[in-house]
């Protein structure tokens, strides 16, 4: 950047901003199928994140990309944070009162 643009940084604009910037490369997540034992790495795209009212009924879920069984693993707070600081898409679920 030179330093007319330096000093006038209010008045850059939004594509100037960000156009040296570079795409970045999406989160994968490290699963494996307990029916086939196959290992694998899934995008946030993939999985689905249930959080429910207690640990017990807090999950994420996916389909094996190699056999095609749906996976059901409980998920607990670490792993609640990874997964959705890697964007995966989150469903709340609500107890019956």
């Amino acid at each position: 950047m030179s330093e007319s643009s330096v000093s006038g940084v209010q008045g850059i604009s939004v594509a100037a901003a960000f156009a040296g910037m570079r795409s970045v490369a999406p989160v994968v997540f490290k699963a494996g199928c307990p029916d086939c034992r196959s290992s694998f790495e899934l995008t946030a795209a993939a999985l689905r994140l249930a959080i429910g009212a207690t640990s017990k009924s807090t999950f994420y879920s996916f389909t094996c990309p190699d056999c095609g069984v749906l996976v059901r693993k409980p998920a607990g707070e670490r792993i609640v944070e990874l997964l959705t600081g890697g964007g995966v898409r989150t469903l709340r679920l609500h107890s019956a009162t």
